[in-house]
């Protein structure tokens, strides 16, 4: 049944943002020659960072260098080769990639209908903490561990729990009925997209249907909850800024 004209799910606010693939309007990125590119997170909404989906084809073409910021990428659908740093690389579903500043790209010989969701931001640097060096890596080798002792929710860490790394990206995956175990308030900043099932998210003092394919923004301090519902297993990969002072 499709959605009766004017309604839609998305809600925008100052504190947090759930996106809908029904609302989603695409765009063109310097970089991504023939991609469709859909800007889900950006700093108009009110962010510190970008979320971006990339949907490549054949002929399509990802070149660049990444500048100040450093990207994280993760292979949603299909696969494609890359040039990451200098390193080739042969991508493919649940592959990712994390490249730091003045690092640079291409992703090509796509197969068709491949995505990759993109996560930027500007690298706070440290005086006295070298910066990282670009890493790739596949969901699959990544161990899910129970989160605060629950077996029934298994966290996936992405990247090293290092001070040289000023991201997070993990995969959160829930059994039916699993929750967070506490409605959470803190500093770290999150861009989350939902990869499978089905659940309810509370985001600041309100409560949203989600399903696979969603969006969600949450500022700092923004109290934030989620219980996975349905049949089947609820999933999803966020970002979230780690490891620096804020009043640096």
């Amino acid at each position: 049944m499709s959605e009766l004209f004017g309604l839609t799910r998305d809600v925008v606010k100052t504190r947090y943002a759930l996106r809908t693939p029904s609302g989603f309007v695409t765009s063109t990125l310097p970089d991504w020659a023939g991609a469709v590119c859909i800007v889900q997170i950006s700093p108009e909404m009110g962010s510190r960072f970008c979320q971006v989906l990339i949907k490549l084809e054949p002929a399509s073409e990802g070149k660049g260098n990444t500048g100040r910021n450093e990207h994280f990428l993760f292979v949603l659908a299909g696969g494609c080769s890359a040039s990451l740093g200098g390193m080739t690389r042969t991508l493919t579903g649940g592959s990712y990639a994390y490249l730091p500043p003045d690092t640079d790209f291409r992703f090509y010989a796509a197969a068709p209908g491949t995505q990759l969701l993109v996560f930027q931001k500007a690298y706070q640097r440290v005086k006295g903490i070298k910066e990282p060096g670009p890493i790739n890596g596949h969901e699959g080798t990544v161990a899910g561990k129970p989160f605060l002792g629950n077996h029934d929710a298994r966290l996936q860490v992405l990247l090293p729990e290092a001070l040289e790394f000023d991201m997070a990206v993990n995969i959160f995956t829930y059994q039916p009925g699993a929750t967070l175990p506490f409605v959470e308030t803190h500093i770290m900043e999150h861009g989350l997209l939902m990869l499978k099932g089905q659940g309810v998210y509370r985001l600041d003092t309100d409560y949203h249907p989600v399903q696979a394919g969603d969006v969600i923004w949450m500022a700092a301090y923004c109290p934030q909850w989620f219980v996975a519902m349905g049949k089947t297993p609820a999933a999803y990969i966020y970002y979230k800024d780690v490891n620096r002072d804020p009043m640096s």
